[in-house]
């Protein structure tokens, strides 16, 4: 610790649904004072938004170049799970795990005080004990997700597929979080499978929890506090809220071309009247999924944005949606192909409601600006996400068939709840109720980021 400034290292996994709350993380404990050195290679870096000008000087981004691999494995420029298919991020990860020479050579010229780590770069744990620099684990997935997974101890009977579709024993309060049949038979089936990086992800997992000195969270005793209570008790060790880390408008607006259209038929539709339809480009959705989603929102007869990346199986971005559907709802509803500004979209005020994949950034995302949350999730821990809104009365889950198949007229009867219809009242009182907490700056900076820096100087943990 030079002087009394604290020197944190940053180690992501290569995912933007990681990359992004540890680059917010990275910016909330430098308005605090923390010095950081966010770590991943030069395309990720290049790809993340803009440092606040204020921050530069105590934020390092060391671009460190991915190892590569012979092209029919990893395609050139590849360094994100989002450049690649799922059937190549096992490459992914065999070439992420050759950069811990670098990190080490780094870590060595540096000597932070801590390591704020993923679960992916297990070896940062015998990096660690090298030079006696402790160790962070920071979770992505929600308190609730880890908590039902449980401590490493009972992980291998959790994930056989009839033990994921019930709330576990140590679950002692009422909680519908689980997976429903079909995930729980895809999640097993991808747990146990072999990747050629030879690590699994729950080996990756349970080598960093086991060497650190604490785990932290993306969230707030708030929202979460039975699930971040349960989950210490579990592991034995400090587990630390270090808040939401909603993300501050960026100031001035945005001057990208497609922003002017948007907002400029978004201005014309109604307070809180619009459904705001994206599921990221990480999803892939088959082209039944997309129709059905499609034929849903037509139904549904509610004013609509959805931003769509052109899906792989799709020609062309006309080929992605029915035929005819453009036509047939232009009037109240606009498709966005490719990028769109989503936060800038998230906080128009004609924005009333979203439909999405329940991934917990975008969750915190949402609520930020008091939406009507109606959920569709696909992989991971999306599922259990889902449940926990639902449970919380935060979320309307679009209902499936035993095989995971939706229809049309379940995302229709979904999103007229969530929106107009009077049984979703309680619903739209809930998510205006949480968005004075999620969007709380003040709550999440000064409160719990405030509590984890002195954690960071001392290191001890009373809980807040």
């Amino acid at each position: 610790m030079a002087g009394n400034t604290i020197h944190v290292m940053m180690v992501p996994w290569s995912a933007f649904g990681h990359l992004m709350p540890f680059f917010q993380l990275s910016i909330a404990l430098a308005k605090a004072g923390v010095h950081v050195s966010f770590i991943s290679s030069p395309k990720n870096i290049q790809r993340l938004p803009k440092l606040p000008s204020t921050l530069s000087h105590l934020v390092d981004l060391v671009e460190l170049p991915l190892p590569s691999l012979e092209k029919e494995l990893l395609p050139e420029g590849a360094e994100a799970t989002v450049d690649v298919p799922f059937e190549k991020i096992q490459y992914l990860k065999l070439a992420y795990d050759q950069l811990q020479h670098a990190v080490k050579q780094l870590l060595v010229n540096q000597l932070p005080d801590w390591i704020i780590c993923d679960f992916s770069p297990h070896w940062m744990v015998d990096i660690s004990h090298e030079f006696q620099v402790k160790l962070i684990f920071y979770s992505v997935l929600s308190a609730a997700s880890l908590a039902f997974f449980g401590p490493p101890v009972a992980r291998k009977a959790r994930f056989s597929p009839e033990n994921l579709t019930v709330p576990p024993e140590w679950v002692t309060f009422p909680s519908s979080v689980a997976y429903q049949r079909h995930e729980a038979i895809a999640f097993s089936a991808g747990v146990h499978e072999v990747n050629a990086s030879g690590v699994s992800d729950p080996e990756r997992h349970d080598k960093v929890l086991g060497a650190s000195k604490a785990v932290i969270f993306r969230s707030c005793y708030e929202i979460e506090g039975e699930y971040l209570n349960l989950y210490q008790n579990l592991i034995g060790k400090p587990v630390i809220p270090v808040g939401l880390l909603p993300v501050e408008r960026p100031e001035g607006g945005i001057v990208d071309g497609s922003w002017g259209k948007i907002s400029e038929w978004l201005d014309k539709q109604a307070t809180k009247s619009v459904v705001f339809v994206g599921f990221g480009s990480e999803c892939k959705l088959s082209k039944d999924q997309v129709f059905e989603i499609a034929l849903g929102l037509e139904v549904s007869e509610l004013p609509f944005l959805w931003v769509l990346k052109k899906p792989s199986w799709a020609i062309n971005d006309h080929d992605s949606l029915p035929f005819g559907f453009k036509e047939r709802t232009s009037k109240r509803g606009l498709v966005c192909m490719g990028w769109a500004p989503q936060q800038e979209i998230l906080a128009h005020p004609s924005i009333g409601g979203s439909l999405f994949h329940s991934g917990w950034g975008s969750v915190i995302e949402t609520l930020q600006f008091g939406h009507s949350l109606v959920v569709l999730p696909f992989i991971h821990d999306q599922p259990l996400n889902a449940r926990f809104l639902v449970d919380k009365g935060l979320a309307i889950e679009v209902k499936r068939n035993e095989d995971g198949s939706f229809t049309r007229n379940d995302i229709a009867k979904s999103l007229r709840q969530a929106m107009v219809l009077e049984e979703g009242e309680k619903l739209r009182i809930k998510t205006r109720e949480a968005a004075a907490i999620v969007g709380n700056l003040k709550l999440h900076q000064d409160h719990y980021i405030e509590a984890f820096v002195q954690f960071l100087k001392n290191e001890t943990w009373n809980q807040i």
